[in-house]
């Protein structure tokens, strides 16, 4: 039956009451356990170094977009992993400074072991957006201390050379891949040397050009052919109505010399005066001459002086057959070179036929060299950025780590102290016995108290009879209880001393 909650205190009174030296026993038993835990607790001592990642140096903005600089995404998650390398833990796990001259000489099995151990008692903090801190905890205050400095300076030393070997292997990685493609473009260039060798007709776009162009000469020349045809019918037709000699017109013979020697008289009155001897014999003959013509007049008529004409070819006649002829050659000329063209364009076309069926295997080289002259370029530019970055982390720039802070020689332990063992010792004796009782009383089948009964049978208890002791058994009692009390102020002597005497060093 469950005692009811009101009644628990009395009933855990009068059970300690009832069994004194069991609750003595319990009390000096957990009291004397704690402590011994405590003298038997590892007590650990932590020191750390706080590390500093310079991700925001002024390389970063002036090399934007030229050079990538190595990234941790997770730097906590990424220093803890680099810690876990055997790299690094090892040589912390066989350095005799650390671990005394017998470290060298480990066995296989004690290394594995402390190994573990370190790779256990090993952390990682991190300490805001740009700090975070690897530290180690050991029994041993020196032997912390000395981890601690250890791993911070393997981590700088492990994590710059990473980042020289990963900004290396970058760059040899793309070296690599630009001299294969380099290879691959040489071949296909040799094959697009060798098809174009053996395969002179050229290209599909510059066969239709050039088919194009001669089909444009063609047309051009039939159209002046036509011209030329028009223009030789027109010859024709005006030949047909035009004489092919013309009658000269009569000449008066008097006044044809009159005219000659009029012309020289004015010429020599431009350069000499009327009495230079020349112009006047000029005169005098232009005057005879006229003298004449009026007597033949006088005498005959204009018969006497005019000549009949003679009959002479038509120049208009003879230029127009000779336009007409050099017309008809043009003709022939133009069909000449329409014929030599319309050769051309069928040379061109089976040419075409040529090219058609080489078209696909041209297609392909073509592709080919442009895919690889892309990813040749391409790969051009990222090996001068891998150049570019390598150099950035061989001279200690980009993403960059820094000891902040060293370790420092730890002052005290981590975690509960021997002085919370002593303290705590004496609460936890004190409220066992209690709390033992308590459960106990809980799990009692017994009936201890009235309203027991009532609420679990639904009757009301008449009368309740009390506990009577007689005097001897008070006498005895009171005895009891001082014996006990005594034993008990014994046992915290004990344990007083035995703890101040431990924390003042006088037991270790």
């Amino acid at each position: 039956m469950t005692l009811p909650f009101s009644q628990l205190p009395a009933e855990m009174f009068r059970e300690i009451k009832a069994h004194k030296w069991l609750a003595l026993m319990i009390f000096a038993a957990v009291s004397f356990g704690v402590l011994i835990a405590g003298f038997v607790w590892p007590y650990k001592y932590e020191s750390e170094v706080v590390i500093f990642v310079d991700d925001r140096n002024i390389i970063r903005p002036l090399m934007e977009g030229s050079a990538v600089t190595t990234r941790v995404s997770d730097r906590t998650s990424a220093a803890r992993e680099l810690l876990w390398n055997r790299n690094i833990v090892e040589p912390i796990a066989t350095d005799p400074e650390i671990f005394g001259q017998e470290a060298s000489g480990l066995s296989p099995e004690a290394l594995e072991g402390r190994v573990a151990a370190i790779r256990a008692n090993l952390f990682v903090r991190p300490r805001g957006d740009s700090y975070f801190s690897v530290g180690y905890a050991s029994e041993s205050p020196t032997e912390a201390f000395q981890v601690a400095q250890r791993l911070g300076q393997l981590f700088i030393a492990e994590t710059n050379e990473r980042k020289r070997s990963e900004s290396r292997n970058a760059y040899e990685f793309i070296d690599k891949q630009v001299k294969s493609y380099e290879q691959q473009l040489a071949q296909v260039e040799e094959r697009m040397k060798q098809f174009l060798s053996e395969n002179v007709d050229g290209t599909e776009g510059e066969a239709n050009q050039r088919m194009a162009n001669l089909r444009s000469q063609i047309e051009l020349a039939e159209l002046e052919r036509q011209e030329l045809q028009s223009r030789a019918a027109s010859l024709e037709r005006e030949l047909l109505g035009m004489a092919p000699v013309i009658q000269q017109r009569a000449v008066d013979q008097y006044q044809q010399r009159i005219n000659g020697l009029q012309d020289r008289l004015d010429n020599l009155r431009l350069q000499y005066h009327d009495t230079y001897p020349d112009i006047v014999i000029l005169r005098e003959q232009i005057a005879e001459l006229e003298r004449r013509r009026a007597q033949a007049l006088e005498e005959g008529g204009p018969s006497n002086v005019v000549s009949g004409g003679d009959a002479e070819a038509n120049p208009v006649f003879q230029e127009v057959r000779s336009a007409l002829a050099e017309t008809r050659a043009d003709i022939r000329t133009k069909d000449t070179r329409i014929r030599a063209l319309n050769e051309l364009l069928s040379e061109h076309m089976l040419r075409m036929e040529r090219i058609q069926e080489n078209k696909a295997e041209y297609s392909e080289l073509t592709r080919d060299m442009e895919v690889n002259k892309q990813i040749y370029d391409d790969l051009l530019k990222r090996r001068e950025r891998a150049r570019v970055s390598m150099h950035l982390d061989v001279e200690g720039q980009g993403l960059n780590y820094r000891i902040s802070e060293n370790a420092q020689y730890p002052r005290g332990v981590k975690g509960p102290k021997f002085s919370t063992f002593a303290f705590a010792g004496l609460f936890l004796g004190a409220i066992a016995p209690f709390g033992l009782i308590a459960g106990l009383l809980q799990i009692d089948p017994r009936v201890r108290a009235r309203k027991q009964l009532e609420e679990t049978i639904g009757l009301p208890v008449l009368a309740e009879l009390p506990h009577v002791k007689t005097p001897y058994e008070q006498r005895r009692e009171r005895r009891l209880t001082t014996l006990v009390v005594i034993c008990a102020l014994l046992v915290c002597g004990a344990y007083v001393a035995l703890a101040a005497a431990s924390m003042m060093g006088v037991i270790g």
